[in-house]
């Protein structure tokens, strides 16, 4: 018995020593290096390549993109099947010269917004800018049918209320991509909505008074802008068109707050 013991003790003795000996010489081996092959180190860093200036995919917060990527798929349909046959129609009985009037009149509306914003980012010079083009287009240029200001030197200053709020440092928000409309933030879409009301409420509708006309302002002014713009959904030839929109959108409106 006490044989059998010993035997066993023995036997796991020289295991355990044959496995030190394997683990050490494992340790102890270093991989061959060919002298061939010269060790090269990157060429570029990570802090180089990637720049604090430039918006990637990955930036764009996005936490309802399930939400999203629906409401743009939906934007998709609406625009193929109703929007695009009405600005189509437009388009084919309406002469080029009539449209570039339809839209100086629309963009003469909504000088209003324009003035507000500068006004209320404290842009004096664009203030004046803009309320001396209105003046100008509305009378010399008859009601804004034609748009001479420009031609003297006094180009539109385009500002909407998300770009006020980001002027003063409201952040972007989650982004959305809202049904019709298109992209957008949580910011964009409350300067959206208090547009808006500030239009209707203060605006030229308002001087009108007149619920007829500024509902048929509104269809216009809703196919004049669809009708200047030539994107169209899924002709990017990029299965990322989503992605690519999103950081676009991003970029833009950093572009536009800066200026």
């Amino acid at each position: 018995m006490y044989k059998s013991i010993e035997h066993k003790v023995r036997i796991v003795t020289i295991a355990l020593a044959a496995l030190a000996v394997l683990f050490v010489s494992g340790c102890s081996v270093t991989p061959k290096v060919d002298p061939d092959i010269a060790y090269e180190p990157p060429k570029h860093k990570v802090e180089d390549t990637l720049k604090e200036t430039v918006v990637y995919a990955a930036d764009v917060y996005d936490p309802w993109e399930g939400f999203n990527r629906r409401a743009y798929t939906f934007n998709y349909y609406f625009d193929k099947f109703i929007y695009l046959p009405i600005v189509n129609t437009y388009e084919f009985i309406t002469p080029n010269y009539v449209e570039k009037r339809v839209s100086n009149f629309v963009d003469n509306v909504f000088e209003f917004n324009n003035f507000t914003n500068n006004l209320l980012q404290l842009k004096l010079k664009r203030t004046g800018i803009t309320l001396t083009r209105f003046l100008i287009n509305t009378t010399v240029g008859i009601a804004g049918l034609w748009d001479p200001a420009t031609h003297w030197g006094m180009p539109r200053q385009t500002e909407d209320f998300g770009q006020t709020l980001g002027h003063y440092g409201v952040g972007d928000g989650p982004y959305i991509v809202l049904p019709v409309f298109g992209p957008s933030n949580l910011r964009d879409t409350t300067g959206l909505v208090t547009d808006a009301v500030a239009f209707s409420v203060a605006g030229p509708p308002a001087w009108v008074d007149d619920d007829t006309t500024t509902l048929i302002f509104n269809g216009v002014a809703a196919v004049d802008k669809r009708h200047r713009q030539s994107f169209r959904y899924y002709r990017s030839g990029s299965p990322f068109e989503y992605d690519m929109i999103r950081m676009l959108y991003k970029s833009k409106r950093e572009i536009e707050i800066a200026k």
